[in-house]
């Protein structure tokens, strides 16, 4: 049994103060109530941890390798898109392993709990299997025990190269299946992730629109009965007409038609979705997926936040490419974007709660839907995925309830003010520190030194 107090906690019930919380043998909240003389961690803040519901471990490795222009008149995801496929061809299993444990030690130092990989790097060079099919999947479970994140694996279904079917060719080969040799790797992963510990999850991820075909992602659909369902939707201006080019509808418009979308979906990124399309997903339950640093990264749009919000959308943030793990900037990087559209100021602010409150609330509850996990509140029964914080910093400067929540969001408090996070109860970061951070950059940095970076 743990036992850490807080000068002040976020509940189910709003800001309480002076609160003990109680962490059971099997990694859930045992406990909540009055502090006690006996405490094993002390923090002035204590939040629940966030669950990160969209990555791509290894594109963290070419994080500022993309940031000059190429041959093309206007550089655009496209470029990039090409750039991450050369990159990815160099990448061994040991690679893979190295990358994401880095990745996901970064997460649990920027106060994120557990993640949802959406993993489609499945097989060698040129699209041939790994002996043991799962073995990127099994790589990937391996990192986040490494790291002691808490995950819920996400196999993607990828393929074809577009709409019209095209055969996959380059980087993209390293994706493929086609859905029964797909739903083979997906059963052997899920032995390794229900071996791997108690809160592992399984999802199901067919990629897109344009890489599954109505007839794969039926196929796929019917053997998940359960489980978290994530796909990418309606991101870029070009993935948009092409599927309306072949499907007859936009990518939001059609999936709505032809499918039960419902609470264990996560549509990620959303940013090129009209009115219409936007209040239709809001009424589904279904979480948007949002990466508001890549989506600025890759130049995606900007998602309809206000609009979404005010149909009682459910909304989450991932950190999607990895170019900056910062979950605070994640948040800021959202609320900013609906202001530059609309001209306005707290945006996604309501009258009896501040940005970050909101934010933070929002980001807490929809990530613990798209995850499949049972976290985003300080409450008995649930996964103590925790993150405790300083308030005696210059930027919090002992400030209480929304306001600390406003000043980590918007005054770049949260690195500085970060001490520890538990997930699953597994106390992974200590006074602002990862317990194996050494081992994990120094693997990494071995494995980096093999590898090409002039893409």
């Amino acid at each position: 049994m743990q036992i850490i107090h807080a000068g002040q906690a976020l509940t189910p019930d709003g800001w309480q103060d002076d609160l003990a919380v109680a962490i059971d043998d099997s990694g859930r909240i045992a406990a909540v109530g009055p502090q006690s003389s006996i405490a094993d961690t002390r923090v002035d803040l204590l939040l629940p941890a966030p669950l990160n519901l969209h990555s791509h471990a290894f594109q963290r490795a070419m994080a500022g390798l993309t940031e000059a222009r190429g041959p093309d008149p206007r550089d655009s995801f496209w470029t990039w898109r090409r750039l991450m496929y050369r990159f990815l061809d160099q990448l061994s299993p040991d690679d893979i392993e190295a990358i994401a444990a880095l990745v996901f030690m970064e997460m649990l130092e920027a106060g994120y709990g557990a993640v949802a990989e959406f993993h489609y790097l499945h097989h060698a060079a040129c699209g041939t299997p790994y002996d043991n099919l799962s073995e990127m999947s099994q790589r990937i479970v391996a990192a986040a025990m490494q790291a002691g994140i808490g995950l819920t694996l996400l196999p993607v279904l990828y393929q074809h190269g577009g709409c019209d079917r095209r055969a996959l060719a380059g980087g993209q080969r390293r994706f493929g299946n086609d859905p029964d040799r797909f739903l083979a790797l997906q059963a052997e992963a899920a032995q390794a992730v229900h071996a791997a510990a108690s809160d592992y999850a399984m999802g199901l991820a067919p990629h897109s629109l344009r890489a599954v075909d109505p007839d794969g992602l039926t196929a796929v659909l019917g053997q998940a009965a359960t489980g978290p369902v994530h796909m990418h939707l309606a991101e870029q201006v070009a993935e948009v007409d092409e599927v309306h080019a072949h499907l007859g509808a936009r990518p939001a418009e059609w999936l709505l038609a032809n499918h039960p979308v419902d609470a264990r979906w996560c549509l990620i990124h959303c940013t090129q979705m009209t009115g219409t399309e936007t209040d239709a997903l809001a009424a589904t339950g279904a979480v948007a997926g949002l990466c508001p640093l890549t989506e600025s990264n890759l130049g995606d749009g900007i998602f309809n936040g206000t609009r979404f919000a005010g149909q009682g959308g459910a909304i989450g943030v991932g950190s999607d490419s990895n170019v900056q793990i910062s979950f605070f900037e994640e948040l800021k990087t959202l609320e900013y974007s609906q202001r530059l559209r609309d001209l306005s100021r707290a945006a996604l602010a309501t009258e009896g709660r501040s940005t970050g409150r909101v934010l933070y609330d929002a980001a807490a509850a929809g990530g613990a839907q798209a995850g499949g996990r049972d976290v985003g509140r300080i409450a008995p029964g649930a996964w103590a995925d925790l993150a405790g914080y300083r308030t005696d910093t210059a930027q919090l400067c002992g400030r209480r309830g929304d306001a600390a929540l406003d000043s980590l969001v918007f005054a770049g408090g949260g690195p500085a003010a970060l001490r520890e996070v538990w997930s699953a109860g597994r106390h992974v970061v200590t006074r602002g520190r990862h317990i194996h951070r050494d081992a994990i950059v120094a693997t990494y940095m071995r494995r980096m030194a093999r590898l090409e970076t002039d893409i």
